[in-house]
């Protein structure tokens, strides 16, 4: 028998009715499941955020066709306001047609002219057409100064530096017309997508004095190389530098700058009404060239604005194509015939009253090249760029010590001479001479009067004795009877060997010096002296040695300038490299000069820089430099303001109380104590706290013993 509990259930077979019942409602939660997700998703909002890298927020709201792919903020929304996003991708030229005819017929905001710039030079970049680059520069230009709104923009609005470049660059390439990309100013019409554009120009333009301006090339799009900084005063304008050539072939250069100088000039398209003529599709304007030396701003309709310069790219340049640096090695060597007389002291600008000169002079077996970092430091410093003009001189390095040195000597007279034959120039007789290495020898025989000492010592016989023709005997003169440069107020040195070279002294120095070819001149010369029986062999051996031999560490002449004092009123100052901060005096080196041969006493302040020998770019040299500069200047300012305060005393003694004179309105004083005497130049970083960072030797309590002679000048100094 089978037995069941009552919790055993029964099987029953289940009814068809059922079954359906359970499949609906398993579809009711499978859609009632969908329903739910179709609300969720409805009720999700269509804006958002998300948080991403502070660094590519910037650089999305920043960007621009000029830095990259993309158009600008401002743009895309001028684009989306004029349902013309998605035209900008099908036409672009259309687009911008579309866009040009809402501002041409006077309903477009600002911001639509900005979007149209930057449109047409995107377009103008995308397909290379100088067309659109020249309507850029247009529309930027309404953009800056529209008629109907003559409010300045917010300086820190973003579009104002953006339509700034669009109008610089865009002028730079709707003019590169030359086989080379160079800028041609031109007169004539240029066509434009919306029409024409007018241009007059006028020819004078190009002309600086006796020369001519030829092939000027943008530089805001070349790359910089060698130099370790660049500056670019941004403002309004085309950057561009000129070579030259003189009007007159015949004549040539008269000018005593560079024949491979490059001018700096800032090309400007200044536009009529714009926006009356766009509609005419017709824009007129005139294109001129401003002077980017003398000017550093232009007003255009009531206002002040900043001129575009690149001056370190225009540096660079000129001396990329300058022969300065073929000259190095054949310079010293033998003398080059390319280079004629009157061309060894040049300036790198037309000379400029008012502006105080600072000749550079280069070491052996080097150029004007070397001073490059420093240049480009020094004329982009605001106090004291506007205030010098810097003249540089070459010669051949192996050439005697005292005939390069007359030939410094002589140079300057005849520049002084020529540019000034009046002396109406103060700041012309008030110069400063830097010279690196050999090139610091040469600037002290600038300040010296050195009596007939340096004669004694080659010679017992007068020289009016020997017969020698009135030019030789001259020649002799001016090496042998050094007189100083009376414009040479102020002289560094710099890694100079005063008590000689070391390496000079080498074995090999000396065979390298059996190389060199001197002058003709000074080799007709020293047989004449043989003939006239000049001094013994080994004073005439001394008298025309090559550099190198005669900075050969002992030799008499060399010592006995070492020992010369430089002439009373004349401002010095040593600048001195080691390897090794913490070498013996004795030891300390700058793997060419010793530092107790470049030291020398009675200089107004010593630095040491850690350096090699080659030390005109490192960093602390050029503050060290930057430093007495501006010292000089503010010397000369306060002796030139107390002597027109001495003249306008001397005159007010002569005059009725209260009368002004036509020299009180000159300087906008009207008696009182004159500019030059209120000016408070302040001073740059001068020394550096060179013992935290490594790179030179701090003037403080913590120097070591060998060092507080240096510490001791400096403080002198006044530093």
């Amino acid at each position: 028998m089978r037995t069941r509990t009552i919790a055993d259930p029964v099987p029953r077979p289940q009814h068809p009715t059922c079954a359906r019942s359970t499949a609906r409602a398993a579809c009711r939660v499978v859609l009632a499941g969908i329903v739910l997700l179709l609300c969720a998703a409805a009720c999700g909002t269509p804006v958002g955020v998300r948080r991403m890298d502070p660094t590519d927020v910037h650089r999305a709201l920043t960007r621009s066709v000029l830095t990259s792919d993309e158009l600008s903020t401002p743009t895309r929304n001028a684009l989306f306001q004029h349902d013309l996003v998605e035209s900008w991708e099908d036409d672009p030229a259309g687009t911008i047609a579309a866009l040009h005819q809402v501002v041409a017929s006077g309903r477009a905001r600002r911001n639509d002219v900005y979007a149209l710039a930057e449109l047409s030079f995107a377009h103008a970049d995308r397909t290379n057409d100088p067309a659109y680059h020249r309507a850029a520069a247009v529309y930027a230009w309404l953009f800056f100064f529209p008629a109907d709104d003559p409010t300045p923009l917010d300086v820190l609005d973003s579009r104002t530096r953006v339509a700034a470049d669009l109008y610089n660059r865009g002028l730079a390439r709707g003019f590169a017309l030359g086989p080379d990309g160079e800028f041609v100013p031109r007169e004539g019409s240029y066509t434009t997508p919306f029409g024409f554009l007018d241009v007059y120009f006028d020819q004078a333009e190009l002309v600086r004095g006796h020369r001519k301006l030829v092939k000027l090339v943008p530089v805001a799009e070349l790359e910089v190389e060698g130099l370790a900084t660049r500056y670019r005063w941004s403002g309004l304008g085309a950057p561009l530098a000129a070579s030259t050539e003189p009007l007159d072939p015949a004549k040539g250069y008269d000018d005593y700058v560079q024949p491979w100088s490059k001018v700096p000039v800032t090309a400007l398209l200044e536009l009529d009404d714009v926006e009356a003529e766009l509609p005419t599709g017709r824009v007129a304007g005139r294109l001129t060239l401003e002077n980017a030396v003398t000017e550093s701003s232009v007003v255009i309709q009531g206002r002040e604005l900043s001129l575009e310069k690149e001056t370190t790219a225009s540096l660079a340049y000129m001396l990329a194509e300058s022969p300065v640096w073929q000259r190095e090695i054949a310079g010293f060597l033998q003398r080059v015939a390319a280079i004629p007389k009157g061309t060894e002291l040049g300036s790198l600008a037309p000379y400029t009253p008012g502006k105080i000169p600072v000749v550079f002079v280069h070491g052996t077996a080097s150029s004007p090249g070397r001073w490059a970092q420093m240049l480009n430091e020094l004329t982009n410093d605001g106090r004291i760029g506007p205030r010098i003009q810097p003249w540089l001189f070459m010669y051949d390095t192996g050439n005697p010590i005292g005939y390069s040195a007359l030939l410094l000597r002589d140079s300057l007279n005849e520049m002084v001479e020529h540019l000034d034959p009046e002396g109406k120039d103060p700041a012309l007789r008030s110069m400063v001479v830097i010279g690196h290495s050999q090139g610091g020898l040469l600037a002290k025989l600038t300040a010296i009067d050195s009596g007939d000492r340096f004669w004694r010592m080659v010679s017992d016989r007068p020289l009016d004795e020997l017969r020698l023709d009135l030019e030789e005997r001259e020649m002799v003169r001016k090496i042998a009877f050094v007189q100083p440069v009376p414009h040479v107020k102020r002289v560094v040195f710099i890694a100079t060997p005063h008590h000689g070279s070391y390496l000079a002294g080498s074995w090999l120095a000396h065979q390298i010096a059996n190389l060199i070819r001197l002058p003709a001149s000074l080799t007709r010369l020293g047989a004449r002296l043989v003939e006239s029986g000049f001094g013994t062999p080994e004073a005439r051996a001394r008298a025309f040695t090559p550099s190198v031999i005669g900075m050969t560490p002992g030799q008499p002449l060399l010592e006995e300038l070492a020992a010369t004092p430089l002439v009373p009123g004349v401002h010095s100052h040593s600048i001195i490299a080691v390897t090794d901060l913490d070498a013996p005096r004795e030891e300390a080196e700058d793997g060419v000069v010793a530092y107790t041969s470049a030291h020398i006493d009675g200089v107004d302040s010593e630095y040491v820089v850690l350096s090699g020998h080659s030390c005109q770019d490192n960093p602390h040299t050029i503050e060290e430099v930057r430093r007495i500069l501006l010292e000089h200047i503010a010397e000369f300012d306060a002796t030139q303001g107390a002597e027109r305060e001495a003249e306008r005393e001397a005159k007010v003694g002569a005059r009725p109380p209260g009368a002004v004179t036509a020299a009180d309105l000159a300087d906008g004083s009207q008696g009182r104590v004159p500019q030059g005497s209120r000016r408070n130049l302040t001073r740059g970083s001068g020394a550096p706290a060179l013992a935290s960072s490594g790179r030179g030797k701090a003037c403080s309590g913590e120097s070591s013993n060998f060092w507080r002679h240096s510490c001791a000048s400096a403080a002198r100094a006044g530093r």
